[in-house]
């Protein structure tokens, strides 16, 4: 068999292992990339783009591409609610405006876009920047040692294998990730709560929506839990039922026997009415869990998305959690392998994600149980936490609290640096993104003398406008170090004696 040798083998190329190619080749890592599929997402599953999510399509110049799309498929700004039909009463509004409130906090709005327009986005992004991509094809086992990785792959189509030598490989492949099994990393938290479908139909609901501009709606009825979402022009949908029955002992095993009549008269429960046609085009078997690895990496395997944790839609959390867990991971992994860091900088990977990938399960479950299932009961729940907390609030140091208001951290080393509006209209997070960058107030020239000496992809910014150092919590003699993904490594208050240090700041984490 042939060998072909790669920095990085990603196994797994939907969501999050197109994002993890992305983001390594905005880095000048040119990754490997083995899907199962022969090609990218053809269920329409809708995704809540959150704003953190957002910042990163704009670091690597897709954010308008994005947006753009997502415009052509779904209403802006809509609400989530709750109803006991399409038809029928309203019950509650959990959100009223999806980017009321939030806009001061990022350069970037919350958007909705599926999975089978944003994935095709990725893919071409992830090419330009030189990823190596293979559709169907499996890695269909993998050997670790202290160097690398060497896995088989087989393709397809044709039944060819060949070896493919990694220095590193990223595991991406789903909730049932085969590679944490070989690993034998188990899944902790709550387990299986309910074997659900999503119901891809196509109706004019127009009629039924009376104006309302709603994103997710939640419908609550004697018949049926779950949730709708439309596109525009609101002739097609899906309906995703997580139970069936009484709503204090429902079933929860939804998709067994199921029918294509009995799919139809649960779209028709939930619409309250059974005078607008529906045409039933597919339905997607899904199990809603909430679970998080007991740990997300080998020596030089590290798990990423689905493989990492699971969590139920509630809330938009899954997909954005793991497009966080590679934004996070590549440029670790492209400092260690330009030998410009040691590899004890990768162990910061489960040390940061871990923690945040299972608040963020805990908050979804949370959200499930609230808004879905109150029959679980509130035992070993967290309390919902605001989503904004979840979304941009987290935080990587173990001293600090795990998440908090974003507009509360002020900078404070290991939250992600605030966006501040730089008088030239720019964002300060426009600045962050390849390099790690030294943020310095107008009177902390000892500390942009150290910087220049320091090392040579280090950036500078003399920042003088007003505000700027109340954001960041220093003073005008002080700095901010910035890490390139946009979080908080450190900071001075003024031009201590610190300064002839600072490139020891750098890789504080590598052994």
């Amino acid at each position: 068999m042939k060998t072909l040798e790669v920095p990085v083998l990603i196994a797994g190329g939907s969501l999050v292992g197109m994002s993890a190619a992305m983001l390594l080749g905005h880095h000048g890592i040119r990754p490997m990339v083995v899907e199962h599929h022969r090609g990218t997402a053809i269920h329409p599953r809708a995704a809540q783009i959150s704003q953190r999510t957002m910042e990163i399509f704009r670091t690597v110049g897709i954010e308008q591409m994005v947006r753009e799309k997502s415009g052509e498929q779904f209403v802006q700004d809509g609400s989530i609610m709750a109803v006991e039909t399409l038809a029928g009463k309203e019950i509650a509004h959990y959100i009223a405006n999806l980017n009321e409130g939030v806009r001061d906090v990022s350069p970037v709005e919350r958007v909705f876009i599926s999975q089978s327009l944003l994935e095709p986005l990725l893919k071409l992004r992830a090419e330009d920047l030189g990823a190596d991509l293979r559709f169907g094809a499996d890695v269909i086992s993998f050997e670790e040692d202290a160097d690398g990785v060497t896995a088989s792959v087989r393709e397809r189509e044709s039944g060819e294998e060949y070896t493919v030598r990694a220095r590193y490989m990223i595991a991406a492949d789903g909730a049932h990730s085969a590679i944490r099994e070989r690993l034998g990393i188990r899944m902790r938290g709550h387990g299986t709560f309910s074997n659900s479908i999503t119901i891809y139909f196509r109706a004019d609901v127009s009629a039924l929506l009376r104006g309302r501009n709603l994103t997710v709606i939640y419908v609550l009825n004697p018949a049926l839990r779950g949730f709708f979402r439309f596109e525009k022009p609101f002739h097609s949908g899906f309906l995703a039922v997580n139970a069936v029955g009484d709503p204090s002992h429902p079933i929860t095993d939804v998709s067994a026997g199921l029918t294509g009549e009995r799919c139809l008269e649960l779209v028709q429960a939930a619409l309250g009415t059974e005078d607008v046609p529906v045409t039933i085009e597919n339905v997607m078997h899904w199990k809603a869990a909430a679970d998080t690895a007991e740990r997300f990496s080998s020596a030089r395997i590290f798990l990423a998305g689905d493989a990492a944790h699971v969590m139920p839609p509630n809330g938009g959390f899954g997909g954005n959690t793991g497009i966080q867990d590679a934004h996070n991971l590549a440029w670790k992994l492209a400092l260690v392998l330009r030998g410009i860091a040691g590899p004890g900088l990768l162990t910061t990977y489960d040390a940061e994600r871990r923690p945040v990938g299972a608040f963020t399960a805990e908050q979804a479950y949370a959200r499930y149980v609230t808004r879905t299932a109150p029959y679980l009961g509130t035992k070993g729940m967290q309390p919902v936490a605001p989503d904004l907390n979840v979304e941009l609030g987290y935080g990587y140091d173990p001293a600090g609290p795990l998440h908090e208001n974003p507009r509360e951290s002020k900078g404070r080393p290991g939250t992600r640096a605030p966006h501040f509006r730089l008088v030239n209209g720019r964002s300060t997070l426009d600045l962050f993104g390849r390099n790690f960058v030294l943020l310095a107030g107008p009177e902390a020239s000892a500390w942009r003398e150290a910087a220049r000496s320091s090392l040579a992809d280090l950036e500078v910014h003399r920042i003088d406008d007003p505000g700027f150092a109340e954001a960041y919590g220093i003073t005008p003699a002080g700095a901010s170090l910035v890490r390139p993904d946009g979080f908080v490594a450190w900071r001075a208050q003024s031009s201590e004696p610190f300064c002839g240090r600072l490139s020891s700041l750098l890789f504080q984490a590598d052994a």
